[in-house]
């Protein structure tokens, strides 16, 4: 049994929420349900904090479409859009490792086109020569008729994240 997209967009956004902090209601003519930005740093001291030893940034910026069908060139419109309004807000610095786009689209069916757009899409930035990090995209469509995800090669962590959400919601 298929699930329904409004159902899986909640249960992504509870998903999220956990770690990540939701923005709805982007002003965009795309079918964008909602991003959640994530930022982490990790630090070491040694004896005291005024003593620090090394810092590390990776933050993440998903970006979850959703909408009956992709074309590949809305698929397409989707992550260049994402690219353009998450790359503004990266900061990098000596301790920023990186910073990802993700972007997750949803739909009810996809096209064996739509999947290979997404697939063959890639995006790679370093700053400084990587010195300051860099900043990969991890593109996936989900088909929620088959329960498939196809992800481009950096989005590979996407496959088991929903296959364990379609396997809890069986």
């Amino acid at each position: 049994m298929a699930i329904a997209r409004a159902d899986i967009l909640d249960v992504l956004k509870d998903s999220y929420g956990a770690y990540y902090s939701i923005v709805e209601n982007v002003n965009t003519e795309l079918p964008l349900g909602f991003r959640a930005d994530y930022a982490a740093r990790d630090e070491r001291y040694w004896l005291t904090k005024s003593v620090k030893i090394w810092g590390n940034e990776k933050n993440e910026f998903c970006y979850v479409f959703a909408a009956e069908a992709f074309s590949p060139e809305l698929a397409e419109a989707c992550m260049e859009w994402a690219l353009q309004d998450g790359l503004p807000r990266v900061k990098p610095h000596p301790e920023h490792q990186c910073t990802n786009i993700k972007v997750v689209l949803v739909a009810d069916s996809v096209d064996e086109a739509t999947a290979k757009a997404v697939q063959k899409k890639h995006f790679t930035k370093n700053y400084k020569f990587g010195l300051h990090g860099y900043s990969n995209l991890l593109a996936g469509i989900v088909d929620l008729g088959t329960e498939k995800t196809v992800t481009n090669r950096e989005g590979h962590e996407l496959v088991p994240y929903f296959k364990k959400l379609f396997a809890a919601r069986a």
